[in-house]
């Protein structure tokens, strides 16, 4: 399979259809067939943490690519434009290497959330403070 073809939808469906990407902003959620016919369902979750989705005149882009480590296929491609395009192939090494990134990928970014929502907090019980004297 090259193509893949982007359907908007609120759920997913129980079944899955070959050579369809299915993407339901309300749920930050997109989910396929794997392309290389397995018959796996691979569903990414999106957000800033994890996969980020775009569409150009209907034709979908995941980013990063997508590794099915866990899979017996093993399959890593990237879903650009409407087309799958395959990758390589990585080792255990890579693997690893790149979970971890993941792991702090997502440290850093919640860590950057609660500072700010601390600093949102103390402002507030100042502000109450002064103000509601």
């Amino acid at each position: 399979m090259d193509k893949i073809t982007l359907l908007h939808v609120q759920y997913m469906p129980k079944e899955l259809e070959s050579g369809i990407l299915y993407v339901s902003k309300e749920f930050e959620v997109a989910g396929h067939l794997c392309p290389c016919e397995c018959g796996n369902k691979i569903i990414t979750p999106l957000g800033y943490t994890e996969w980020t989705f775009s569409e150009f005149k209907n034709k979908a882009t995941l980013y990063p690519s997508i590794g099915n480590w866990q899979l017996p296929c093993r399959s890593h491609y990237w879903i650009t434009n409407g087309e799958i395009q395959w990758s390589y192939k990585w080792t255990e090494k890579q693997i690893e290497a790149g979970r971890r990134a993941e792991e702090i990928r997502r440290k850093e970014h919640y860590d950057k959330l609660n500072k700010k929502r601390e600093k949102q907090s103390l402002f507030k019980l100042i502000k109450k403070w002064l103000f509601n004297k």
